[in-house]
């Protein structure tokens, strides 16, 4: 495909056509010569956006549940997606195709309307890249800056998850004669719990806050809540979950799994008078949970290994970026 805008014939062939368009509230959607979309909100309007840049593998499916988690966190149930997508020069039509029937698959599992976005080729990338914005509705607004002295920290899933199935199938050739293809199926497949949205329907129930730790892991999630409260935090190593998989690929490749990019987790400032429960309730439901620290009205940030308390390091960027970022000259 040539650089600029999709002709009007492609765009209807390989994306309009392919997409939930439709849905609760909307008023107006895509369309060729539509550079708007219209929807009708009857709660508090809560939006997010956010790129995939990352990865290069099921790019369309971590730009829907990347950007549904930004807005569960939130307290809203996602209704609207729009998207970018940008393509290098030469791309085959392919490759379009299984980005945009991606999103479509995953929209759709989640009961939200591809309303709007932008599709072309552009000179420069080596790359395709995929922006998204999530729009959702919420009955109760979950603020990022609620988080209350005293709140129980709970962490849902496993610590570095989407890291790990980046990881593994990005650098599938160079890991696959060492940790074998059986073990890489297995990391990769981790992807699919990328979504918050089950807990987060849960613990909006009850949460002062919510967060979605995407770059830089659980320690800078939690810097991130702690940053939005003026608070900080004692956590718990051993409380916190991780998959031997992202223990093996960590140890393997050198990374520390608390600072390896986690989407699909969900962190959660509880009453400690309700988290017990809450715990409980997620646990029944399938999904694994656990009170990994508390929130404190003092400034320090602390981590506690081995019975010694000491500072909780904040990572400068995420691991993922030592050795994605490196994938050209390993392979």
């Amino acid at each position: 495909m040539h650089p600029g805008k999709l002709p009007p014939e492609l765009l209807e062939k390989l994306v309009l056509s392919r997409l939930p368009t439709g849905g609760k509230g909307v008023i107006l959607g895509p369309g060729t010569g539509i550079d708007g979309a219209a929807v009708n909100v009857e709660g508090i309007l809560v939006a997010s956006s956010d790129p995939i840049t990352g990865a290069t593998k099921r790019i369309g499916f971590y730009a829907v549940h990347v950007n549904a988690n930004d807005v569960a966190v939130m307290g809203a149930e996602p209704r609207w997606f729009l998207t970018t997508v940008l393509l290098p020069e030469n791309t085959d039509e392919k490759l379009l195709e299984n980005i945009i029937e991606e999103i479509s698959r995953e929209a759709k599992k989640l009961g939200v309307a591809v309303v709007g976005g932008h599709t072309e080729v552009t000179p420069g990338l080596d790359r395709p890249i995929v922006v998204g914005t999530m729009l959702g509705e919420a009955e109760r607004l979950i603020r990022p800056n609620g988080a209350r002295p005293g709140d129980a920290i709970i962490m849902t899933k496993w610590a570095g998850i989407e890291g790990t199935a980046i990881i593994a199938e990005e650098l599938r050739g160079r890991l696959a004669p060492i940790l074998g293809e059986e073990f890489l199926e297995v990391a990769s497949s981790l992807i699919e719990y990328l979504s918050v949205l089950p807990e987060a329907r849960i613990l909006r129930k009850v949460a002062n806050a919510m967060h979605d730790p995407t770059e830089g892991g659980i320690l800078n999630g939690l810097h991130e809540m702690a940053d939005a409260s003026g608070l900080g935090f004692r956590l718990y190593a051993e409380r916190i979950p991780i998959r031997e998989e992202t223990k093996t690929l960590c140890n393997y490749l050198h990374l520390n799994p608390l600072g390896l990019i986690s989407s699909g987790v969900l962190l959660a400032s509880v009453p400690r008078d309700y988290a017990k429960k809450a715990v409980e309730e997620l646990l029944s439901h399938g999904i694994t949970a656990s009170i990994i620290g508390e929130f404190l009205a003092e400034e320090k940030r602390v981590i506690v290994e081995e019975n010694e308390e000491r500072p909780a390091w904040r990572p400068e960027s995420d691991e993922l970026w030592k050795v994605v970022g490196s994938q050209k000259s390993t392979q």
